[in-house]
Order: structure tokens, then sequence, then C-alpha cells
């Protein structure tokens, strides 16, 4: 007997014991960090990688023979070097041939020019005073438009011996000769290359083929330069699909006025196929997926409150939330793992 009393009051005294520990549980807040809900926007995208190239580059080889002169930046005080931008239209390299600007003739052609202007304009005053005939004129014009032909074309020859850019951009390749020394025809001079603009061509799954369209815009992100995402925009797209890889191209143009991609790097394209302003977003990783759904916890007077949401738009890293949240919401982003619904709670920083 006195065993039996013995046993049922240390059952008492433990259950005393584990009511106290509870009562204490009870009373111990769980600390939190929360977040105000606010209206922001969200995109739902489709990501895809791809490898970015200038859409304007060129190499430039001499189209005659000559002593090779590189030419004097004007932005720099020095000659032309690697890296360096060059305006359309300037001299870079100047090639020069004496005998080939003397069998040019460009000052007899010129002045024949001038004479041949002289001469159809003293004929058309003639002819206007019944001095010549219309048959005068015309042969006078003639000479004048050959004599305008010749010019230009003595011109366009003697601007073979000028390098120029045919457009603004980088100098990426400079060939290297001895100043004053002859090159030939068709040697490889300089490239250049404009990569303000880029392009970006893709492979995109079937699966998308509904939900890309021309215009849409693209997020473009490089790990090499963090925090800053460039702006796209879908400019092509292929009608077909691949049936080896079942999927279809696309081309993405790029603005890189700042030059922070640089031709040939991987980079990643977020395609934004919706979007929703004013709305309310909160973190993926905040979602307790439960037997009941995606639940989140506010704060409701020191307490948690457990809410099941339901999501609208989203993507790898937020989700759009259509019910079960308002703004203004105080929403726990910390300390949420262990917490049940109506647990005493502290809000930290």
């Amino acid at each position: 007997m006195k065993r039996i009393a013995f046993y049922l009051l240390s059952i008492a005294i433990f259950s005393a014991c584990n009511d106290r520990e509870t009562d204490l549980n009870k009373d111990i807040a769980v600390q939190v960090s929360v977040q105000e809900i606010t209206s922001k926007s969200i995109e739902k995208f489709i990501s895809t990688t791809g490898t970015v190239n200038p859409i304007k580059t060129v190499a430039i080889k001499s189209e005659v023979a000559g002593k090779y002169h590189l030419q004097i930046n004007p932005a720099t005080g020095r000659q032309f070097a690697l890296g360096d931008f060059v305006r359309e239209g300037t001299n870079v390299i100047v090639l020069e041939d004496k005998e080939y600007e003397n069998n040019i003739k460009i000052k007899s052609l010129e002045l024949r020019l001038e004479i041949s202007q002289q001469v159809s304009e003293k004929q058309q005053s003639l002819y206007e005073k019944g001095g010549v005939t219309l048959s005068e004129v015309k042969n006078a014009e003639i000479d004048l438009i050959n004599a305008k032909y010749s010019y230009e074309d003595a011109l366009f020859r003697l601007a073979k011996l000028k390098v120029k850019a045919p457009f603004s951009g980088i100098i990426t390749n400079l060939n290297y000769y001895t100043d004053n020394t002859r090159v030939e025809a068709s040697s490889d001079m300089l490239s250049i290359m404009d990569y303000s603009k880029l392009h970006m061509e893709i492979n995109l799954a079937e699966k998308n083929m509904t939900s890309i369209k021309k215009g849409q815009q693209v997020n473009i992100i490089n790990y090499t330069i963090p925090g800053d995402t460039l702006n796209g925009i879908l400019a092509q797209l292929s009608p077909a699909i691949d049936s080896e890889t079942r999927s279809f191209k696309a081309v993405i143009n790029i603005n890189n006025s700042k030059l922070l991609l640089r031709p040939g790097m991987f980079a990643k394209a977020e395609i934004v196929v919706a979007k929703a302003d004013s709305t309310i977003v909160i973190p993926k990783d905040v979602i307790l997926n439960k037997q009941k759904g995606n639940t989140v916890f506010v704060v409701n007077k020191g307490l948690a409150e457990e809410r099941v949401i339901e999501f609208g738009l989203e993507n790898p890293n937020e989700v759009q939330v259509i019910s079960g949240l308002e703004k203004k919401d105080r929403l726990v982003v910390k300390g949420f793992e262990t917490l049940r619904d109506r647990s005493k709670i502290k809000v930290v920083k």
C-alpha cells in the first residue's frame, strides 16, 4: 500500500511540474522580425541565358597600297590605340602614295569642272538671246555632267587612302605596322565595334511559345555587375520548333548605353510575360506549406495570427497575394518557423 501511495504521489508531482512548465512555455515570447505590407509591383517571367554580341561590328582592310600613317586621336592627343572611342567619319589611318595621287590628277579635273560650269552657263545665256542652238546648250550640259562624274570619281579614289571609321564605336583590334612603311592593298587595318546596343540569341522551350510575344520587356542580368539590371526587348521570334531540341529561337535587343556589358559576356534574361502593379507582394521564403494551405503569420496585439493565403502571379523569389493579407499588416519574416496560431511574440529588429 505504501508503495502504491508513493507511486501515485510521484505521478501527481510530475504532472504538476509538467503543467507548470507548459504554463511557463506559454508565457515565453518568441522573438520575431516583421515587415509592414505595402503595395508594389511583381513580374512573372521566363528565365533563359545566352551570350551578348554587338549589333554593329566591322573589320576594315586597306583598299589601296601606300605608306602607313596612324593618326592622332583628338580626344587623347596621342596615336589611336586599342580601346579608344572613335567617331564616325574620323580618319584613323592615312596611306600615302604620291604616284597614285598624281595619276588621279585631281587638280586638272577640278579645273575642268570649273571650266565646264562656266561654258554651260555661257551657252545657256546665249541660247536665251538666240545666239546658239539648243543642241549646243545640251552638248555643254553633257560636258558639265561628265566633268562632275570624273571629279567625283577622283575624290572617291583619293578617299581610299584614308581609313575612316564607318560608324562611332570602340577600336577592338588595331594591326601593328611600322609608321611610314608601305602596306599592300587588302591588308588588315583595324576592327571597330559599337556595343552601346547588343543582341542576344536565345533558345526557348516549346511549352513557352504561347506566352512569348515580340515586344515583351526583358530584364538582363550579369553576375559580374550585381545590382545593375539592363533593359532589353524581345525583337525577333522564330515560328518554327526545332524537332530535335523541342525549342524555338528568339533574339533580344539590349540597351547597353553605359557599356556595362561587354561583347561575349554570358548573361541571364528574364522575359516578362505578366505584370501586376500596386498589389500585395511577399517573399516566398516566409510562406509555410501546410495541409490547410499556404500560410503566413502576422502580428495581432502581441500575438502571432496564422493566415491562409492565395497566390496570384509568382516568380522564383516573390509571390502576389490575392487574399489573406491586407496592406499595413505586419508580416513575420524571421522567427516564424516555430510559431503557432496565437503564440506570444516579441518584435525585434
